[in-house]
């Protein structure tokens, strides 16, 4: 990986809310060094750390300098952690005890919306490997 970012951000910007929430994390990015990949735009060989491009469009990742992955509301976790106007909402979280229940409704959240983009044609990806 790229050791010139602290952070990697993988998110699906074919997905009009994703890239709105994407667009507001980065407009605050001041200075970090925060690399923001648009995985619906890259071929699978071309994500980091070999890591499956429907897993990636499915759910939010994000990867840390030293290549440790979290996924769903953990990396949500961890790049708040980085931007100095959401460092408190990730403590908060943490300290409430409930970035398990965040994970949870993301993941149903997050499954929800990527059957709708691929039954929508708009996820990129086969039929076949979708329907499940």
């Amino acid at each position: 990986m790229n050791t010139d970012f602290d952070l990697t951000v993988l998110y699906d910007g074919g997905c009009p809310l994703c890239s709105r929430e994407i667009d507001h994390y980065r407009r605050i990015d001041k200075g970090t060094a925060i690399q923001w990949l648009d995985v619906s735009m890259m071929e699978e060989s071309e994500i980091p750390l070999s890591l499956n491009r429907e897993d990636t469009l499915k759910i939010f990742h994000v990867i840390d300098g030293n290549d440790k992955i979290y996924r769903g509301a953990s990396g949500f976790i961890r790049l708040w952690d980085a931007l100095p106007r959401y460092a408190w909402l990730s403590w908060l979280c943490r300290r409430l005890g409930i970035v398990p229940m965040m994970d949870w409704a993301y993941q149903r959240f997050a499954v929800w919306r990527f059957k709708k983009r691929c039954k929508d044609g708009l996820c990129g990806l086969d039929d076949e490997r979708t329907s499940s």
